[in-house]
């Protein structure tokens, strides 16, 4: 059977306050009573007392008939008794003889005061009565008892009763209405965290609870804007991994499809015998140079990622600048020849570059590619100098520029900075290269105007710098 929250708190709070009150009720009754009895016991014990005072200073029966009067006024009745338990006062009065039992007269003997709260066997009613010794010189002559119904104890103890119930029956109706409203309160809070919830559950985690230090449902608001904080992040991170997947796989797409069709249509032609004898080789060559366009888009592709995910471990080393440039010029000498253009070196000597000597020479030929792409019949500068305790490498070209409001777009993946003279170029390389000098710890800008040439600036930390 399922029972409401709200419900449980309520049978809680009025199960303990029933519970609590019940068990206050009967300790109060218990020792109410208890607290009756003693009090009348002990008032009995001091009215014996003055007449054992009286019974020492005369003999039995001269002065006592004024307490006679006086106990009876309060509903108390006295006898002298002695050893044999014969009454010496008064002589016809209507109090019973009382027989002591043995351990009662052990009490007596003993000098102590004999406390009866509630008997009923001795007399016609259920009585309260003290005996206290009664010594002459030195022996025991007998005892002074004085008792007292118990029913004027009990009606005091009703009446405490009666208080108490009604105590209780205008406490209860209270008691609930402030059990109705922390169980509201409670439950309202408990509802607000089940709609967060539900709300994380359906894929929203902009969810803020209010928080506080007061107790344990303001720790757990506060754990669960921590955890919808996290979550909220996680889902951000995911789409954006889900966007640059797609974008990757449009970009991909886009960028194979250009060479794979032009594959196919060439192997389709040869087959068919469409493309005559003398444009044989020239076909062949083509689907050479786009086989290689594919597998070089694939292999950034795979190195873009490798870099991008720390999964790449730079080997720093000290280089010399100038071999590294000459290295660069050496590669890709005949490339620039085929547009007319040189490869210039300018270096200061002894210059010195701390790091990944096979990463430092794939960062200047994506970029110097890039500068022979853009640049005929022109000049490429390699430079390389020291300022402000970092390396700096420079490529400059004297092609065509990039427009100004393209240069911050030119390290965005399969950008193209020249889309009418982007062919069988992909705007990966940069991408690479900002990844790698960022690797490096170092800082890589661009400078251009279209017409006026381009110019890549790159500064490395140098080796004391590093530890």
């Amino acid at each position: 059977m399922r029972v409401k929250y709200f419900y449980q708190l309520i049978a809680s709070h009025m199960g303990v306050l029933v519970f609590a009150v019940a068990i206050l009720s009967t300790l109060f009754i218990f020792y109410g009573e208890r607290v009756a009895y003693s009090d009348k016991a002990e008032e009995l014990e001091r009215y014996g007392e003055q007449i054992l005072q009286e019974l020492e200073q005369a003999r039995p029966g001269t002065d006592l008939q004024s307490y006679v009067t006086v106990l009876e006024a309060q509903n108390i009745n006295f006898i002298v008794f002695d050893q044999q338990s014969r009454i010496l006062y008064p002589i016809n009065g209507n109090f019973p003889s009382v027989e002591l039992t043995p351990e009662e007269w052990n009490v007596i003997e003993r000098g102590e005061t004999l406390v009866v709260y509630r008997d009923v066997e001795r007399f016609e009613r259920s009585m309260t009565f003290v005996a206290l010794p009664y010594v002459e010189g030195s022996t025991l002559a007998g005892g002074v008892l004085l008792a007292s119904p118990v029913s004027g104890i009990r009606e005091m103890v009703t009446e405490l009763n009666r208080t108490l119930v009604a105590v209780i029956a205008i406490s209860l109706p209270f008691a609930l209405l402030l059990s109705l409203l922390l169980a509201k309160i409670h439950v309202t809070r408990l509802q607000r965290m089940r709609k967060a919830t539900s709300m994380i559950s359906e894929g929203h985690y902009q969810v803020n609870l209010p928080e506080s230090n007061f107790d344990e449902f303001g720790d757990l608001a506060h754990d669960f804007n921590v955890m919808a904080d996290k979550l909220q992040r996680s889902n951000e991170e995911i789409e954006q991994l889900e966007n640059r997947r797609r974008r990757f796989m449009a970009d991909v797409s886009h960028e194979m499809r250009t060479p794979l069709t032009t594959i196919a249509g060439i192997i389709e032609g040869l087959k068919s015998g469409m493309i005559e004898e003398q444009q044989r080789e020239k076909g062949i060559r083509l689907v050479s140079d786009e086989t290689k366009r594919l597998m070089r888009l694939v292999n950034e592709n795979l190195d873009y990622e490798k870099i991008r995910s720390n999964q790449v471990t730079l080997m720093k080393e000290e280089i010399e600048a100038a071999e590294l440039l000459e290295i660069i010029q050496e590669q890709l000498q005949l490339q620039a020849a085929e547009k007319g253009d040189r490869l210039l070196i300018e270096a200061e000597p002894g210059e010195m570059i701390y790091g990944d000597m096979d990463r430092l020479i794939q960062i200047l030929v994506n970029i110097v590619k890039n500068s022979i792409q853009f640049t005929e019949n022109g000049d490429i500068f390699l430079r390389a100098r020291s300022e402000d305790g970092a390396s700096v490498l420079e490529v400059e070209d004297t092609g065509d520029g990039i427009e100004v409001d393209e240069l911050e777009m030119i390290w965005r993946r399969f950008y193209k900075a020249d889309m009418s003279r982007g062919s069988g170029q992909f705007g990966l390389g940069l991408s690479i290269v900002r990844q790698l000098v960022n690797l490096h710890d170092g800082e890589i800008s661009v400078e251009s105007e279209k017409g006026s040439g381009t110019k890549f600036t790159i500064r490395l930390p140098h080796k004391q710098s590093n530890k």
